[in-house]
């Protein structure tokens, strides 16, 4: 997996790379300006034959340095550029006064409440260098709209770090009114995406994303900071190795036991056993009422079925110690029989899928709620994490005053630690959280998007994923982190018209393009 950055460790890598003697700030800030001009190329490829015009509008810290920089380098490519200030030099950093400075020496500088609309109807592309990763105040209106009339005349807008107004923390925007409709169409940003870029508004408002290398440390090996203080964040990524089966028979991979509901709601937990089969589960048994014996037993070949009446009959079962990992939830029912179940299962203190109607149960009864142990993992939606997490729901979804806003990060590490064990908080911005602060995210977005996942039972067969791979042996906040990429990869390998049954089928496929 890699790190996400925050703008805090962000600052602290390039303060450590200054410190040490290797760079200089004016040199990062000259790395940046050519990699924004670079992206700008690769983007498009006709601007970099012919000149063209650009509007560059430069805010008072060093992301307007990082603007000078690219008006310069523009210039020099022969392009007609004007130059916009917000504030005064007076007030700019000494890097970006110094590339202010060298600007000024070449072109001039105007005033940003001077922008017109003929100026920018006349522009191929309007550079938003006005404030970067470091923005913790409410973004001004009269500053939102020199943005939004650029995108209205129809140039390109290209966002140094982020676009202005989105914090870098939570990917909310940190605007005074109702904010910007429109979003960058390339955001080019330094050593390391953010959180900011991947979470809520985040990948909506950065259009294509662009890493750029400023020739910075790869890792916070070197700082010297306790690890409680770095607590990086991490993208979602598998490995392939583990993934692989060795020599063995079925019990080697694990036996999954997934719980269905009444007659006429299995539906769900069937997607949930397909998928924990798929992902490599040497046995897969569906506990199901009775009375929904002829119906499952229909629709099932590979997947063994058992007849499981109440909680004692749950307990039995589970006196075969080589069922190794439960998932209830999807289709299961919310009455007293649903919640003695939840009961047991956790009385089972074995790896623990809850998803669905579990999660409601959970909400609903604090007896269950403390009986969580370690090796359960929480897969709620952000309705379901509202019922079971109120007042964390709330500060999630109160409105910003500043920043570094409260994040899905900050609430998912909370839930964790509340619940003692592993929430995945689902979205195209999932969140994995341990009870240790150890966090990971997997986004569904940029070239990872997959918008066709929204569609029913997906859910379903995410916690088939995740029980399948914690029966294979999997610690459960690495089966949160592997089954929720490989749900996104395989919604991607399938692409538009997928409905949830094909998500297990298409796995072979996501397993062979990973060399498993």
């Amino acid at each position: 997996m890699t790190d996400l950055l925050t703008a805090a460790q962000m600052r602290a890598l390039e303060q450590a790379a200054i410190a040490s003697g290797r760079v200089t700030g004016l040199e990062l800030m000259e790395r940046a300006g050519r990699g924004v001009v670079e992206a700008i190329f690769q983007e498009w490829p006709a601007l970099r034959a012919t000149s063209h015009r650009a509007v560059v509008l430069c805010g008072p810290g060093n992301n307007g340095g990082d603007g000078f920089v690219v008006a310069r380098l523009l210039r020099e490519w022969g392009w007609d550029v004007a130059v916009f200030l917000h504030g005064t030099p007076d007030r700019l950093p000494p890097d970006a006064r110094a590339n202010y400075d060298r600007w000024r020496a070449i072109g001039a500088v105007a005033p940003l409440d001077t922008l017109d609309w003929p100026l920018l109807r006349r522009t191929d592309i309007t550079i938003d260098a006005l404030f970067g990763i470091g923005l913790q105040r409410p973004l001004a209106a009269g500053l939102w709209g020199a943005l939004e009339m650029a995108k209205e005349a129809g140039t390109r807008l290209v966002a140094i770090d982020l676009p202005s107004g989105l914090c870098a923390w939570s990917g909310r925007m940190l605007v005074e009114g109702i904010g910007p409709d429109h979003p960058a169409d390339l955001t080019v940003t330094f050593h390391s995406r953010k959180p900011g870029h991947l979470l809520a508004e985040g990948s909506a408002r950065c259009g294509r994303l662009v890493v750029a290398p400023i020739g910075l440390e790869t890792t916070a090996d070197h700082l010297s900071r306790d690890e409680a203080a770095w607590s990086p964040i991490e993208e979602t990524a598998v490995d392939p190795g583990a993934l692989a089966k060795g020599a063995g028979h079925k019990f080697t991979h694990g036996h999954a036991l997934i719980l269905s509901g009444p007659p006429g709601h299995g539906g769900a937990a069937r997607l949930s056993a397909r998928g924990s089969l798929r992902i490599g589960a040497g046995l897969v048994t569906l506990g199901c009422p009775p009375d929904a014996l002829p119906e499952t037993a229909a629709r099932l070949d590979a997947v063994m079925l058992r007849p499981i009446a109440d909680a004692d009959a749950l307990a039995r079962v589970l006196e075969d110690r080589r069922i190794n990992a439960l998932c209830l939830g999807p289709g299961l029912g919310t009455t007293a029989r649903e919640a003695a179940l939840v009961a047991t299962a956790l009385q089972a203190a074995r790896p623990l899928v809850l998803d669905a109607d579990a999660l409601t149960l959970l909400s609903q009864r604090p007896d269950l709620f403390s009986a969580l142990h370690g090796g359960c993992v929480l897969t709620p939606h952000a309705g379901e994490f509202a019922r079971l997490f109120p007042d964390i729901s709330e500060r999630l979804a109160a409105p910003m005053t500043g920043g570094p806003a409260f994040s899905k990060v900050d609430a998912t590490r909370e839930a964790a630690a509340r619940a003692g064990c592993v929430v995945l908080f689902k979205g195209a911005d999932t969140v994995i959280a341990a009870p240790s602060g150890r966090c990971a995210l997997n986004a569904a977005a940029y070239d990872r998007a997959a918008p066709w996942l929204a569609t029913a039972g997906s859910g379903d067969v995410l916690a088939g994923f995740l029980c399948g791979l914690m029966a294979r042996g999997f610690p459960p906040f690495d089966a949160a982190c592997t089954a929720a990429w490989l749900h996104v990869e395989a919604a991607r390998s399938f692409g538009p018209g997928l409905i949830a049954e094909d998500l297990p089928e298409e796995l072979p496929k996501v397993f062979r393009a990973l060399g498993v």
